[in-house]
Parts: C-alpha cells; structure tokens; sequence
C-alpha cells in the first residue's frame, strides 16, 4: 500500500494508485502563489488539502455583428468572411513570402522525416512542488519520465528531461529551443508530466497556460520548424469529473514544385491524457495509464502506423484495458478514461527508420 496518501488502484497492476485529482471551478483565473491559498475548495482529501486538475480553458465566445464591409452591401462579389467580431493582425509576419525552404512539396501526403536528424524531445516530469501550491507529490511520475525517455530514443529523439522545474526555466529552454536551427530535423516533441487547473498547468513554482508550451514554435517564430510536425503530449487531469463508464452487450521532396503559404499554428499535434472536465488516473509504481499506453503501442507500431493512427490505438488501449478498482469507495470504484487529441497535423506522421 502507498503511504499516507490513498489512492484507487489500477486494475492491470493491481497498485494502489493516487488520481490527479483536484476541485474545479468553472472559471478560475490564474493565480500567484500568494492568492492560491485563498481560492475555494470544493473538493477536500486526506489532510484538507486541495488537490489540482487540469482543463482546457473555454474558447473565446464570439457574437455576431452587422457586416458594413462593402463586399456585404455587393450580392454580386463573393469573398471569404471571418466568424468573428473581432479580429488581430498578428505580431508575426505580414504574410510577405520571406523565402523559408520547403521541407516538403504541397501536396505531400506524409512529413519529410529523412533529415539527417530526428530532433529534440523535452520531457519536463513534475513529482513535487512548491509547499505553498499546496500540491501532492505526484508518486509514479519517475516511472513515465523513464518510460518515454527511453522509448523516444528508440525513436531516434535527443531527449532532454528535466525534473521539478520552475516555470520561468521550463520557458526559457522552450524559448532558446525555438531560436535553434532546425533545418536538419524531422520534427519536434514536448512533453508535461504535472498537475493543473482549468486552462492552466503546473512548473513547481507557479501555474501557467498551456499555450506557453507551443507559442513560441509557430512558423512565424520557428521558421527552421515551418512544416514540420510540433508535437505535444500533456499527462494531467482536466476536470473533477469521473467517467463511469457503459456496459456494453452483443446484439517528400520536389524541387520543381511551386512554393505555397502556410498557416502559422499548422502542423500541430497537441495530446491530453483525458478529456476536458474529467480526471486523470496514474499508477504510483507503473505510471499514468496514458503513457504506458503511449509507451506500449510506439514500441510495436511506431516504424509501421502514422502518429494519428498510433494516438487512436492509445485512446483504445487506454479506454478498454485501464480501469480503477476501489471496491472500498463506490465513488472511485471502476471508472474509466480516455485521451484527447487535438492535430493541426496537415500530413501523416510516419516514423522512418534513421
């Protein structure tokens, strides 16, 4: 048995496993640790303390307007119209074509991955925290930091890992990784092992947004990685809820190929453990149930599927094979989970052999 700080067990390992789990609050702002102790708590455990979730922040709402462009008072001219009120010109570049060389061709089917390198991987593992956050150690954390460091290696990564980090380090790496030269590799990788809250994530110090992870890789800022897979995992909760589940029952490259344009925030792949709302489970001696999934199907399938194919059977390994075993707390006892994933992807991913 774990220790002081109980948890529901995962039913493959039959380990007594502590959940990522926190109150949520339906829209709570980012905090400093000198306010975090004020915030409510909902959700209380152990010893009264509050435990964190992670959740995808809610879209900005839009609302509709009268259209006093000429081309809306014109039936006769057709144009493309933005689906929103307002809009930003960006900080980036003025769209002006500045010459970035094509990894690929337009119509490429799959990502150039025969540079000479594969490229950079961050893992950056949170087990403890700032005593202020008021955080639990996130105990099995260690066994998916190794996990994917070694299973990224296989897959001819430079992994970098990086342990209980504050936040303003986690962006200074991620910050000086985007200002390297990238034009000999494949791709990028970054991963997060932490706690969070809604629309928020956890260095050791503070909280943060998510989108500090990838904001400085956009194509406009990383042109090395212009057309070129970016690719995030984020092992965390994203909610207070638990999923109880259902029965069920039977009844690349061309040099003569024209040049084209590309969105800023394309070619992303942005992986959660779980959908937003919803808990997270990890195991406190085999790791979270997202990244041994991860784990299991790259070293089968990684050289033979695309990534996307690969996150869909890490969604199923993690939907029928987990499963918690609390028989001692019908609120926790035989409940499910399943991964998210966004893609910004344009091509296939497929890992080839170095």
């Amino acid at each position: 048995m774990a220790s002081s700080l109980p948890g529901p067990p995962d039913l493959i390992s039959d380990m007594v496993q502590p959940v990522d789990l926190v109150n949520s609050v339906q829209h709570p702002a980012v905090v400093t640790l000198e306010q975090h102790h004020s915030l409510p708590a909902d959700l209380v455990i152990g010893n009264n303390h509050r435990m964190p979730v992670d959740m995808l922040g809610d879209l900005p709402s839009t609302s509709s307007t009268e259209d006093h462009s000429p081309d809306a008072e014109s039936p006769d001219i057709t144009s493309d119209r933005l689906d929103a009120r307002w809009f930003s010109r960006g900080t980036g570049s003025n769209g002006v074509p500045a010459g970035v060389p094509m990894p690929t061709s337009k119509d490429a089917e799959t990502y150039n991955m025969d540079h000479r390198r594969r490229g950079k991987a961050y893992v950056f593992n949170h087990m403890n925290f700032d005593p202020r956050l008021q955080l639990r150690p996130r105990n099995g954390t260690n066994c998916d930091r190794d996990n994917l460091r070694i299973n990224l290696r296989q897959l001819d990564f430079e992994v970098e890992v990086y342990d209980d980090l504050p936040f303003k380090e986690i962006e200074r790496i991620l910050e000086n990784a985007s200002l390297e030269d990238h034009s000999d590799a494949d791709c990028i990788l970054v991963t997060v092992l932490s706690h969070g809250e809604l629309g928020i994530l956890y260095a050791s110090d503070q909280p943060y947004k998510p989108d500090r992870l990838w904001s400085h890789f956009s194509a406009d800022k990383c042109q090395s990685l212009a057309g070129k897979p970016k690719m995030f995992f984020i092992q965390a909760c994203q909610g207070d809820q638990l999923d109880h589940g259902l029965n069920m029952s039977r009844t690349e490259t061309d040099a003569g190929a024209a040049s084209y344009k590309i969105p800023n925030h394309a070619d992303f792949l942005i992986a959660y453990s779980t959908i937003p709302g919803f808990y997270s489970w990890r195991n406190t001696t085999a790791g979270s149930w997202f990244v041994q999934a991860f784990c299991h199907v790259i070293q089968r399938e990684a050289y033979s599927r695309d990534l996307l194919s690969i996150m869909t059977r890490v969604c199923r390994k993690v939907a029928f094979d987990f499963q918690s075993n609390v028989p001692g707390d019908y609120v926790m006892h035989e409940k499910k989970q399943i991964p998210c994933v966004t893609s910004m992807l344009t091509r296939d991913v497929i890992f080839t052999r170095k």
